[in-house]
């Protein structure tokens, strides 16, 4: 693939430069060309020499001059997301005023309010997942606002972090890692929502060439190899499909292309199948120039030829196109038995469609212009602007619930009049009673879900209809919080929770001031302080609803010195008490086993339980609060979540030669069931390769076996050699190591 193309080293002289420069400005006019109006082309040109003159001393990691990077978000903002003239000239400009001298002001001088306004949202979110996690979320609802105000900005940041990926190579190995993670977390969701699936899916790629980048480069090998033979096999599928198109008049292209390579991988981890097993290895893509009023007809006319020809799997039939996507994507998807008896998946669609599912929303404001109806798209900007106006939540639990709630696939859930909700996946009852109405969900005793009683904790599905039971005896309580995914289910209950803490504490509040007042103390904000911080508690509310509750009881109050009407309190006793915490324990041999940044240093840290890293993988050390450091794979499980939300806390580091200290791992084999089938395993690792087992189940059934094994290895090389070994076994299926918290017992 063109994405995976290293960076050449960068040795140009300055004449080589200009003519460098010049020539990929020319290239972005000539891209642009069609949408240029009586002076445009001027405006661009100001934005080009401004930001090329603010920029000049500048140069990025490979090298090569910085305004390379800003002309190079511009031509992906035209070319490859549909966007203009005004977004052109942001994508030139949106580094200046963060990095260089330019001001806002210069800019509204240069080219007025709108152009500043995308500027300055451009400006806000440069370092929208950094520093620590309380800015990183204010950073974050910026971005949103602005999303809401003016999409645009979002897409040229989409176009800047694109960027960023395909020129990641010069980078240093944790900032590769860091980059990836928030890609992978939070661009290539929010990517796919705005409805550019080739940027999603490049941006999902690039992540992967750099988190593992062993897999990466096997599957990318694996699939040029088979190239041919797949080009072969589309071009049989295709055959009778074109001829009856063609018979029925109808104009159109088909062709087959191929799934991505992150997608790929997915489907093996998901299915625990190897690549040669993924079935649907590429999708067919029909794609009809139809007009308007003849789409959707159209689309099932191709779709009965299709089924005509080759059977359907009827649970996989996918119809958006009477209920697209909330990112506006609309077609048919259907999986058929294609020759060989291999499934095969085809979308069908039309020529505004396809352009809507490159180009998302710049191809959907296109065919907006006209219409009054409200979108989908905006019925989510709308629903994202009354989740931040009214969220309060923690920084990191908003990012959270705002990737649940508005960057996952969503499900189409059914009112009792037949109205249709939008819902996330994973959406319960109790979140649709809260999409209906606030005060609806708050009174939610439990639901009727397709006429049948269920309890509010109820996960929904595409197609049911739900009828909501309410009480106005109910109030919310805080177990309500595991059952919601969306923001604004989550938001409310917050907010309910509070209001009736507010109305118990006012009860406390009155005991404190009678405590108080019986020392010959004022209620005063100085004394309640010192009350809040002696019971370590994070507000004057929390005390107050405390007391009200009886979890405090304000006996302390007797041992505090009252001098005039403030209190003080008494100081603490301090008791010297052993500490129990696990750490494991580090001998001089294992301090050796990592070395932390450039230098040899040693630093006691812990192998983190989520994934077991071994020696040979690819790790990198996460400070973690309260426990030092822990050693991640770079693959681990939790590795995105905590290198996008965390990423300051993220320490280099690698592993140093040791042979001397094993490491508990695990391995899931499966296989055929046989006599002897433990023995020849048990005596491989054993007896031939001298590996010591610390635990070991196995379990039939119907002829198949899994067996679950913990063992001792030295390293990464050691590990992938037995399960080598143990594949060459006649009857066995597959070996995976775990990733899982607790590898079985």
């Amino acid at each position: 693939m063109d994405t995976v193309a290293q960076t050449p080293k960068y040795h140009l002289n300055e004449e080589e430069e200009k003519k460098l420069i010049l020539r990929e400005y020319r290239s972005l006019l000539k891209v642009i060309k069609n949408k240029l109006k009586p002076g445009d082309k001027n405006l661009i040109r100001t934005a080009f020499e401004m930001a090329a003159e603010a920029h000049k001393t500048m140069r990025r990691k490979s090298g090569e001059p910085y305004i390379l990077h800003p002309i190079a978000v511009a031509k992906i903002c035209v070319e490859e997301i549909g966007l203009g003239v005004r977004s052109t000239i942001c994508a030139l400009l949106h580094d200046t005023v963060e990095d260089t001298d330019i001001s806002l002001d210069d800019v509204r001088r240069e080219f007025g309010e709108e152009i500043t306004k995308i500027v300055d949202g451009l400006t806000k979110i440069s370092n929208v997942i950094d520093v620590n996690a309380s800015q990183q979320a204010e950073n974050f609802k910026k971005i949103l606002l602005t999303l809401t105000d003016d999409p645009r900005v979002i897409l040229i940041k989409l176009a800047d972090r694109l960027h960023n990926m395909r020129t990641l190579d010069s980078m240093k190995r944790e900032k590769q890692l860091k980059i990836s993670s928030e890609t992978v977390y939070i661009y290539a969701p929010l990517a796919h929502r705005m409805g550019l699936y080739t940027i999603k899916t490049e941006m999902e790629d690039l992540a992967m060439k750099y988190m593992e980048p062993d897999v990466y480069k096997d599957i990318a090998r694996k699939l040029a190899e088979t190239k041919k033979e797949r080009t072969k096999y589309i071009n049989e599928f295709i055959k009778p499909i074109k001829d009856k198109i063609a018979k029925a008049n109808l104009e159109g292209d088909i062709y087959g292309r191929p799934k991505s390579i992150h997608s790929i991988w997915n489907k093996m981890k998901k299915k625990g199948v190897e690549f040669e097993e993924v079935y649907d290895l590429f999708a067919i893509r029909v794609i009809l120039d139809s007009p308007p009023e003849r789409e959707k007809e159209d689309c099932w006319k191709v779709y009965s030829m299709i089924t005509d020809e080759y059977n359907p799997s009827p649970e996989r039939l996918r119809d958006w196109l009477s209920n697209p996507k909330a990112n506006g994507y609309e077609a048919l998807h259907t999986t058929v038995m294609g020759p060989q008896g291999k499934w095969v998946e085809v979308q069908i669609r039309t020529r505004r469609m396809n352009e809507i599912a490159e180009k998302g929303l710049a191809a959907h404001w296109k065919y907006k212009e006209g219409t009054s109806d409200e979108s989908r798209f905006d019925k989510w900007f709308h629903q994202i602007r009354e989740v931040i106006h009214n969220q309060e939540t923690d920084s990191i639990d908003f990012l959270q619930d705002f990737k649940t709630s508005f960057l996952t696939e969503e499900i189409y859930v059914y009112t009792p009049k037949g109205d249709v909700k939008m819902l996330p996946v994973g959406s319960t009852a109790l979140d649709f009673a809260f999409a209906i109405h606030s005060a609806i969900g708050v009174k939610t005793i439990g639901a009727k879900v397709n006429h049948k009683l269920v309890p509010i904790s109820h996960k929904l599905h595409s197609g049911d209809q739900v009828e909501i039971i309410t009480s106005n005896k109910q109030k919310a309580s805080e177990d309500w919080l595991g059952f919601v995914v969306t923001s604004k289910a989550k938001g409310r209950i917050r907010d309910s929770l509070k209001e009736e803490k507010r109305k118990v504490s006012d009860e406390g509040r009155y005991t404190v001031q009678r405590k108080l007042e019986g020392l010959g103390a004022a209620m005063s904000q100085h004394n309640i302080d010192e009350l809040v911080h002696w019971y370590k508690l994070p507000s004057n509310l929390d005390l107050f609803y405390q007391v009200a509750i009886k979890n405090i009881d304000l006996k302390e109050l007797k041992d505090f010195k009252v001098i005039g009407d403030r209190i003080e309190a008494p100081k603490p006793v301090k008791h010297v008490t052993e500490k129990h915490e696990f750490i494991p324990h580090i001998g001089k041999k294992d301090a050796e086993l990592i070395i932390f940044g450039e230098s040899s240093d040693k630093i006691v840290y812990n192998l983190a339980k989520c994934c077991n890293p071994i020696p040979g993988d690819d790790v990198f050390g996460f400070v973690t609060t309260g426990k030092g450091l822990t050693i991640h794979r770079s693959n681990c499980p939790n590795a995105a979540k905590l290198l996008a939300s965390y990423g300051h806390r993220v320490v280099k580091t690698k592993w140093a030669k040791n042979k001397e200290i094993s490491f508990l791992t695990g391995i899931k084999i499966v296989g055929m069931d046989d006599v002897g089938v433990v023995s020849k395993i048990t005596n491989l690792i054993s007896g031939d390769l001298k590996i010591n087992i610390s635990a070991l189940t196995i379990e039939a059934k119907e002829g198949l076996f899994e067996g679950n094994i913990k063992l001792y290895v030295h390293d990464k090389e050691e590990l992938d050699n037995l399960v080598q070994k143990l594949l060459a076994l006649p009857g066995i299926e597959s070996v995976e190591r775990y990733d899982m918290e607790d590898i079985p017992s």
